[in-house]
């Protein structure tokens, strides 16, 4: 079923535009199709067509948002994974994805996010400046020995 008031052709070309603006996965575009009142067998037709002239692509999507969220929002991986898979993205394309961050990027990146945190509350005790590091970089998805790591090498420069 479609909306009556706006043809396939109309809609299709707002979705390019969607798609065009930003990378978009399945998920995205299918809520904004459903918001425009398209269901069923046209959905499956714009977003066939929207997969066949490459304005939507999961792989790339996926590769987009790791590193994005990576570089400006310094996500760890397991954020990144628990938001690819809020999305619908595949284990293949998270997996896929998650190699556009280098070990050693990955790493200095998530030493200077404890440093951060931890010069931003080194005029607190050092057991609630040590919770504050922690529950930042959880938050964030870091990993657990990453996270630990962390900490015990900032609190022994400070000795």
């Amino acid at each position: 079923m479609t909306n009556p008031k706006i043809p396939l052709i109309e809609i299709q070309k707002k979705l390019e535009h969607y798609c065009a603006y930003q990378e978009r996965c399945h998920q995205e575009v299918s809520q904004k199709l459903k918001e425009l009142g398209v269901f069923g067998t046209p959905m499956d037709t714009v977003i066939s067509h929207l997969i066949e002239q490459n304005y939507l692509n999961e792989t790339r999507f996926a590769e987009h948002f790791v590193r994005g969220k990576f570089s400006i929002k310094k996500w760890g991986k397991r954020r990144l994974e628990r938001e690819l898979k809020q999305r619908h993205i595949s284990d293949w394309n998270i997996k896929n994805a998650m190699k556009e961050i280098s070990d050693k990027a990955y790493w200095e990146s998530g030493q200077a996010l404890a440093k951060k945190f931890w010069e931003a509350h080194r005029h607190r005790p050092l057991a609630e400046q040590k919770k504050k590091v922690w529950n930042a970089m959880q938050y964030r998805g870091w990993e657990t020995e990453l996270i630990m790591e962390n900490i015990l090498r900032l609190e022994h420069q400070k000795e």
